[in-house]
């Protein structure tokens, strides 16, 4: 005979487990798309160092990228995500176009 408390609690965990494999699983996919979304944002902003390099212009562009910074803090806030996250994660990505972009110049 099944102990109706333990029964409950073992309902109650599976129900959990179950719950947990479907966040997981739904992050697995977001990290995908984010890895492709990031994927493409770079070939463009390869396509974009190569004209900056064959048209002598500066690797960066500081007054679009404050733009494009308080842009995503703006979305950020639309989306009820950390605008301070959304900053630190754009800056490191810009870092990253830059870094890039200077190695083309070279």
């Amino acid at each position: 005979m099944e102990d109706v408390g333990t029964g409950a609690v073992m309902d109650t965990a599976t129900k959990a487990a179950h719950l947990l494999k479907e966040h997981r699983e739904s992050i697995d996919r977001l990290d995908a798309i984010l890895v492709y979304t990031l994927a493409e944002r770079f070939k463009h902003t390869q396509s974009v160092g190569r004209l900056k390099a064959e048209h002598d212009l500066p690797p960066s562009d500081p007054a679009r990228e404050a733009r494009q910074i308080e842009r995503l803090e703006r979305l950020a806030i639309d989306a009820d995500l950390d605008p301070d996250f959304a900053k630190k994660f754009l800056t490191f990505i810009i870092g990253e176009v830059i870094r890039h972009h200077e190695k083309l110049q070279k």
